[in-house]
């Protein structure tokens, strides 16, 4: 009897687990995308002769060869680099907080996508995003194979498109030429690792979950593997919108 009420406690545990990753996953990309959506409805206004032109918001984030734009990106970064290498000794209030920070300053650094592409082409990425996702979430949680050497090669994968997206940004930003072939490039490249990447997360996860308690470790655990399935996410949206997204007139 009481092995039975353990076994059920378990798997109360592992189901709480997991809708707690993808929970978290499925309130930050909507929270992201609320935030882009109402940041992108304010970066132009109209001036009386009719013209459109940057807002103050817009002026602050893409004027000066975008330097606010950076700005953000790299407060991206220390965001993620805060909750996942402090993950261990914060409270869950602060890696919650740290979480939903992050989701609202990437939802303004995705203002651009609303301003550059259609709407359509928009909603095409991201259904053909979701559709890759949830294939890829439910292949890493059913198969019986060890993911574990897919997620090392997507890994120096990821790494090889982090160096030549610096490269890029260093050229473009030293010569104004145009770079379509990387760029090209290393948005297949991003589409393939991550793609690999959610399911590697996927397998990751299911086997942390196999193991989890309702404490305040695990619930910090669960904020870490909603933001992993989070950037599979967003990447591999951001790379099919590269690829096949149509920009407005």
């Amino acid at each position: 009897m009481t092995q039975t009420k353990s076994l059920r406690l378990t798997v109360a545990e592992k189901s709480q687990f997991l809708s707690r990753c993808y929970g978290w996953m499925a309130f930050a990309l909507f929270l992201s995308a609320v935030v882009a959506y109402f940041t992108a409805a304010n970066l132009f206004t109209q001036t009386l002769d009719g013209h459109m032109q940057l807002s103050y918001l817009g002026k602050m984030l893409f004027a000066g060869r975008g330097m606010g734009f950076m700005l953000l990106c790299f407060l991206e970064i220390a965001v993620v680099i805060f909750l996942t290498a402090k993950i261990r000794t914060m409270s869950v209030f602060t890696a919650r907080f740290s979480f939903i920070l992050y989701s609202v300053i990437n939802g303004i650094s995705l203002s651009s996508i609303f301003a550059v592409y259609q709407i359509a082409s928009i909603a095409n990425a991201f259904f053909a995003t979701s559709a890759t996702f949830v294939v890829m979430c439910i292949y890493g949680s059913k198969t019986k194979s060890d993911l574990t050497k897919l997620g090392r090669y997507c890994v120096m994968g990821l790494l090889g498109i982090l160096l030549a997206t610096l490269l890029h940004f260093i050229l473009g930003f030293f010569t104004g030429a145009p770079l379509a072939m990387l760029d090209l490039l290393v948005s297949i490249a991003t589409v393939l690792v991550f793609t690999g990447l959610t399911a590697y997360d996927s397998q990751k996860i299911l086997k942390t979950a196999e193991n989890s308690k309702n404490t305040d470790d695990y619930k910090k655990v669960a904020i870490l593997g909603a933001l992993e399935l989070y950037l599979d996410f967003i990447n591999i949206l951001l790379a099919l919108l590269k690829l096949f997204g149509k920009r407005k007139d």
